[in-house]
């Protein structure tokens, strides 16, 4: 049988894949640096375009279906929202990366070919509705990644390469574990109910009864890893300290939505009959997560290590309102999903001001940041102020909003004993990012100007300004969530 195919709903997707082809050829015919930068920003730009012309059209599109029901890409609200949100990171990302392949003298094109990759993983990955998609889209994120983390070593000698080289050792084994856990626990789901696609997989767990919740189990470990949730989480300040800034800020970003997205898809559609055992593991999840996050934190003196550890804790909260899911399914994805893009641009303007420190002082360290604000008072009020909002205090309201959207739905879906665990966790966060906050207030003589390359000016500007907005106005992201929930009847 020939099936058709929805061109239109993999839109997004492909003009991520295609943007990826166009960049080799593009270097193969001797396009400079800027040129690569901005065929890269193209492409995001289409991809963000054909998501806003399909979420114009309202209607969800479907391709790769069987004929008995089911199939394996959906393009409705919730994917819609994780590509957009994946696109748009990525083209702040880029513009995060320009002064650095040029200051670094890295492979421009080589990098923007691999970036383009994982992106293209990342969109597919928010579309995917079985689970060999899920795993195969999983794995087109973090193979590039691992080469990009890497990155460094291109340059001949010094400490940085063999940092870089370790990192990416230690993430491809921590990856290459957790998917072969995962691909056991889909076996073990697969042999139980003969089903791979997830609303067929839910039907079919529905009728077998508790079947293999080990199964259910084993199949989220992998996308654990990627949120980097605790235990799943050892990888993470390594291989965000010893990758360039701006792939760390991919990591924190696009990956980490990218499992998230996975990770909803899985729990809230194909495991939704298991719904009351893995609540349980979500809740405890969260709480180790958050707090063991925000605990080793508060002991980190090199800036991005410390972004890494805020990731890890960070996370935690993203998964919370996931404990009441078997209450409030609903309400549940609702607010992580609120969390997820409101951290998606505060993270995302803290490593704009982090790397372009990093550019003068190496080793980025807290001490770095003494007296930043004299020598780029802007910089220093976007970082203090992203600073402000992951902690949740005001004026950055767009980080209190987030946290209040956990807490309720915690609370209403009668978790108290997660709320209050959450509560704690944020006084203990109110510590490190404040810490931060004034060392830029310190005095440190003769320094000089810090010199904001324009393309990181630009990012950190825009994701100033988007977090400002979500700040003054959050109705936007409230009122457009709940149309992106992925519940099947």
């Amino acid at each position: 049988m020939v099936q058709s195919i929805d061109y239109a709903a993999l839109a997004p997707a492909l003009a991520a894949a295609i943007g990826a082809l166009l960049v080799v050829l593009a270097d193969l015919a001797g396009a400079g640096r800027r040129a690569l930068d901005g065929l890269t920003l193209l492409t995001a730009g289409t991809g963000l375009a054909t998501v806003f012309l399909l979420a114009a059209e309202g209607a969800s599109r479907r391709t790769f279906c069987l004929s008995g029901g089911g199939c394996s890409y959906v393009a409705d609200g919730f994917t819609l929202l994780i590509q957009g949100l994946v696109l748009a990171a990525a083209a702040i990302v880029v513009l995060l990366s320009s002064p650095v392949l040029t200051g670094d003298r890295l492979p421009t094109a080589e990098y923007h070919f691999l970036l383009l990759c994982a992106v293209t993983g990342a969109v597919t990955l928010g579309a995917a509705r079985d689970l060999i998609t899920l795993v195969v889209a999983l794995e087109v994120v973090s193979l590039p990644v691992f080469a990009l983390t890497a990155f460094p070593g291109r340059r001949p000698g010094g400490a940085a390469g063999r940092v870089a080289g370790e990192a990416a050792l230690k993430l491809f084994l921590f990856s290459v574990v957790s998917t072969a856990v995962t691909l056991y626990g889909i076996a073990l789901l697969y042999g139980v109910t003969g089903e791979l696609q997830l609303d067929r997989l839910a039907a079919a767990l529905a009728r077998a009864g508790p079947g293999e919740p080990v199964a259910a189990v084993l199949t989220i470990a992998g996308f654990a890893f990627k949120v980097a949730a605790v235990p799943f989480h050892f990888w993470a300040p390594d291989v965000y300290q010893g990758a360039p800034v701006p792939v760390a800020a991919f990591l924190s970003v696009v990956s980490k939505s990218a499992g998230f997205a996975g990770l909803i898809l899985v729990l809230a559609v194909g495991l939704r009959p298991y719904a009351e055992t893995w609540s349980v593991l979500l809740g405890v999840l969260a709480a180790t997560t958050m707090t063991w996050g925000n605990l080793v934190a508060l002991r980190q003196r090199h800036a991005v290590r410390l972004l890494a550890w805020s990731s890890v804790a960070q996370s935690g909260y993203i998964l919370a309102p996931l404990a009441i899911a078997h209450r409030e399914p609903s309400l549940a994805v609702q607010a992580t999903l609120v969390y997820l893009v409101i951290y998606a641009a505060m993270n995302l303007g803290a490593f704009g001001v982090v790397t372009a420190v990093s550019r003068r002082y190496a080793r980025n360290e807290l001490e770095d940041y003494r007296g930043l604000a004299r020598s780029a008072p802007l910089a220093a009020a976007a970082l203090g102020f992203f600073l402000i909002c992951l902690a949740g205090l005001p004026p950055g309201l767009a980080g209190l909003f987030a946290k209040i959207a956990v807490f309720r739905a915690v609370v209403l879906g009668g978790a108290g004993w997660l709320a209050v665990i959450l509560a704690i966790n944020t006084v203990i966060g109110l510590y490190y990012y404040l810490a931060w906050a004034v060392r830029m207030l310190g005095v440190r003589a003769g320094e000089p100007r810090l010199a904001v390359p324009f393309p990181l000016g630009v990012a950190t500007a825009v994701a100033a300004v988007v977090t400002v907005g979500l700040s003054v106005a959050p109705a936007g992201v409230f009122g457009l969530v709940p149309l992106a929930l992925p519940l099947t009847p």
